[in-house]
C-alpha cells in the first residue's frame, strides 16, 4: 500500500469576495458591490514576499460575479492578470472562480496548471434548502464545468460538500457522475471530500458532520471512483489526529493546499505540514508537498505553464514531491 500522503504548498490569493449567490452555509461570501477587488500592486507587494516561504501553488479563489454583470468581463481579466503576475514570480496557479463559460475556461487555461470547482451535490433537493438563494449551484450547471474542462484538456480537482442535508445515495450518485466524466475524459486529478464544519457568518444550523460519516462518505469514494483520482480530505475539518490517521487507513491520500488561512473556513486554522508529518510519520505514513498539477497532466499544458514547472524544479528539486 502507498503510504505517501501529499499537501500543496499555498498561498490563497482572493480578486473579490463578492458573489451573486448566498448559500446559507457560507462563511466567505460579500454582498455584490460590497467588496473591493484585489488590485495588481497589492498582489505584487503580497507574491514578492511569499519567495522565500518555500510556497509552490497560488490559489485564485473567488466568489463568483453574475455572468450578466456589467463587470463580468472586467472580473475575469483581473482571475487571469493575477494568474500571470504569479507565473512571473514563479509560481503555480490553480483558479477557483464557480461557473465560467467554455471561452472564460479556455481563456485561464492558458495561465493555470489546474483548475477546480466543487460540485458539492447534485441532488436537486438542495435548491430548496441551502442552495435556495443559489441560482449558479443548478446541479446540470456545475456538471457542465466538469465537461467542458474534459473537453479543454484541463487538469481538474472537483468535490462534495458533506452534511447538507443530503443523504448517502446522494453522495453515490454525485460520485458516480464524477466517475463517468472522468471515464470520459481522464481529467479529474482530485476530489475533495469535505465535511461540513459551522461557521461564525452562516445561516445553516446544521452541527458538524458525524465522524463515522466522513469514513463512510471516503469509503464509498473509494469504492466509486477509479484509482487514479486522489481523494483529498481538508486537515483543519477533522475533529483530532486519531481521526486524521482514521481517514488515511479508509483511503484519503491528499491533504490539499495548506496555506496561512483558510478562506472559506476562516473559524478553522490550517495545521502546519511539521504538525501534520509529528502526527503521520510515527503511524508509518510520509507526507510530502505536491504540485497542484499531477504529473500524468504535464503534457495538457500550455509550453508556457510547461516550462514554469520544469524550472520550479529545477531550482528546488526536493522541494516537490512529485
Amino acid at each position: 500500500m502507498n503510504r505517501t500522503i501529499t499537501y500543496s504548498p499555498a498561498y490563497t490569493l482572493v480578486p473579490t469576495y463578492e458573489c451573486f449567490n448566498h448559500c446559507s452555509y457560507c462563511n466567505f461570501r460579500a454582498d455584490p458591490g460590497g467588496d473591493e477587488w484585489l488590485t495588481l500592486p497589492t498582489a505584487e507587494i503580497i507574491l514578492h514576499d511569499l519567495r522565500e516561504t518555500g510556497t509552490i501553488e497560488i490559489l485564485i479563489l473567488n466568489g463568483e460575479v453574475h455572468p450578466q454583470s456589467p463587470r463580468r468581463e472586467e472580473w475575469c481579466d483581473r482571475i487571469s492578470d493575477l494568474c500571470d503576475l504569479a507565473l512571473n514570480f514563479g509560481f503555480l496557479p490553480h483558479t477557483n472562480a464557480g461557473p465560467l463559460s467554455l471561452a472564460e475556461m479556455a481563456r485561464l487555461k492558458e495561465v493555470n496548471v489546474s483548475m477546480g470547482l466543487m460540485i458539492e451535490q447534485i441532488s436537486p433537493k438542495l435548491l430548496q434548502t441551502v442552495h435556495k438563494r443559489a441560482p449558479s449551484k443548478i446541479p446540470e450547471v456545475r456538471l457542465q464545468q466538469l465537461t467542458q474542462a474534459g473537453e479543454l484538456r484541463i487538469p481538474f480537482t472537483t468535490g462534495l460538500l458533506l452534511g447538507l442535508g443530503e443523504t448517502r445515495a446522494d453522495w453515490r450518485e454525485s460520485l458516480e457522475a464524477i466517475a463517468a466524466l472522468h471515464g470520459r475524459y481522464g481529467h479529474i486529478q482530485e476530489v475533495i471530500l469535505q465535511p461540513h464544519s459551522p461557521g461564525k457568518r452562516q445561516i445553516y444550523d446544521a452541527g458538524v458532520l458525524q465522524s463515522e460519516d466522513l469514513l463512510a462518505a471516503i469509503a464509498l469514494a473509494r469504492e466509486i471512483l477509479p484509482s487514479a483520482i486522489t481523494l483529498q480530505i481538508p486537515p483543519n475539518l477533522v475533529p483530532d489526529s486519531d481521526f486524521l490517521l482514521a481517514c488515511l487507513e479508509a483511503g484519503a491520500r491528499d491533504l490539499g493546499g495548506i496555506s496561512p488561512k483558510d478562506e472559506v473556513n476562516p473559524d478553522y486554522d490550517h495545521p502546519t505540514p511539521e504538525f501534520i508529518a509529528n502526527i503521520i510519520e510515527p503511524a508509518g505514513w510520509k507526507l510530502e508537498p505536491r504540485l497542484p498539477v499531477y504529473p500524468q497532466y504535464y503534457h495538457w499544458l500550455p509550453m508556457r505553464l510547461q516550462a514554469a514547472i520544469e524550472s520550479l524544479i529545477l531550482r528546488s528539486p526536493c522541494s516537490v514531491g512529485l
